[in-house]
């Protein structure tokens, strides 16, 4: 069985390595990126009518300011940040299985004015006619280089998990800074978009069903089903 490679920040790689081997893959993590809080402006209280979230992360970087929204309804992606809402003191009204832009088309008629307090990067929303949204961003992953216990491990055939569009040119760059032969590195993305950020020339290139990590996670474990022994995917697959 092939390694299953997860690069996303931490807390988010020990979760997805746990879930993965409780699936039976042979999943190992290497955090490619660190989070760290931005100092940022918090908007009044009165010019909110709703939170979005799209990441625990900006619960957990978002610091001090984060107070003054308590008892607000938010919009956010995942369970894991409904969780992390609900304990930071907001009223969890709607939760996205897939990205913030899947939410908007729930939002209440009162909710018109919105907060939302992200990472540096992020993908553009698309708002519906008659609602606002002020952006804060409250923190932000910074690349780290590969270890050479990854360089060496990519080596042989492996499978490389991709949570965001960063994680995949970053990916990139870092093989073809190392001289890293791409052709033996299969990739499993999130979503397409994910995957147009990874450019060409992997071993093959695969998207979730739906962005979120229990799909992402079956596609890992139907890829190293697909893997014959002792060789690489298909070409063209």
């Amino acid at each position: 069985m092939p390694p299953v490679i997860v690069i996303r920040p931490e807390p988010g790689t020990s979760a997805t390595v746990a879930a993965a081997e409780k699936l039976g893959l042979r999943a190992l993590g290497f955090p490619l990126f660190g989070v760290a809080p931005l100092a940022w402006e918090p908007v009044a209280r009165e010019e909110i009518d709703a939170v979005l979230l799209g990441s625990a992360n900006a619960l957990r970087h978002g610091g001090e300011g984060l107070a003054r929204y308590r008892g607000l309804p938010a919009y956010v992606v995942g369970t894991r940040t409904a969780e992390a809402a609900r304990q930071a003191g907001f009223e969890v009204v709607q939760i996205a299985s897939g990205g913030l832009q899947s939410v908007l088309a729930h939002l209440a008629p009162d909710h018109r004015r919105l907060l939302r307090l992200a990472g540096r990067e992020r993908i553009d929303l698309a708002l519906p006619a008659g609602y606002g949204m002020t952006t804060r961003e409250v923190y932000a992953s910074t690349a780290r280089p590969m270890p050479p216990a990854l360089a060496t491990l990519v080596e042989c055939p492996a499978i490389v998990l991709l949570h965001s569009g960063e994680a995949a040119a970053h990916l990139a760059a870092e093989c073809a800074r190392l001289q890293i032969d791409r052709r033996r590195i299969a990739l499993a993305c999130i979503g397409p978009r994910v995957a147009e950020r990874a450019g060409n020339h992997w071993l093959t290139i695969r998207s979730a069903q739906t962005p979120d990590d229990i799909a992402l996670l079956a596609l890992a474990a139907e890829m190293c089903k697909d893997f014959p022994s002792g060789q690489g995917f298909p070409s063209g697959s």
